[in-house]
């Protein structure tokens, strides 16, 4: 299996390039996010702020974990487990393998803001 830097090279792109894609593709999809919880998202993701994405990662993988709670969801898991990623690389690589292939299928999920953006959100569904 090639890492990172083989899989850019044969694109074409540096391994800087395809971190920074991968990065892109996040922020992206962490703009989906309610107001309120972007802000925090954001916050936990600062290099700084490492003493705390790490317990809340696992606190929101655990009320992930008690979907069947009227408080908790399954949404807690996968943004448990994109914090934890910031910090454990085996967990980094899934999430940008997991990102790239949520890109191919929802590709509108990770427009940038702007009009098309809003014309696409109004769009009747296609399926």
């Amino acid at each position: 299996m090639a890492g990172r830097a083989d899989r850019a090279y044969l694109k074409g792109m540096s391994a800087q390039d395809a971190a920074h894609d991968d990065e892109r593709r996040l922020r992206r999809l962490l703009r989906r996010l309610p107001g309120r919880m972007q802000v925090t998202t954001r916050w936990l993701r600062r290099p700084e702020a490492r003493w705390a994405r790490i317990p809340a990662g696992v606190l929101l993988m655990v009320g992930g974990c008690l979907a069947i709670l009227p408080f908790f969801g399954l949404w807690m898991l996968p943004l448990g487990l994109m914090l934890l990623a910031d910090d454990i690389a085996p967990l980094r690589r899934l999430r940008e393998r997991a990102l790239r292939r949520l890109e191919r299928r929802w590709p509108h999920w990770f427009l940038a803001a702007g009009p098309r953006r809003q014309a696409l959100a109004n769009a009747p569904a296609s399926r």
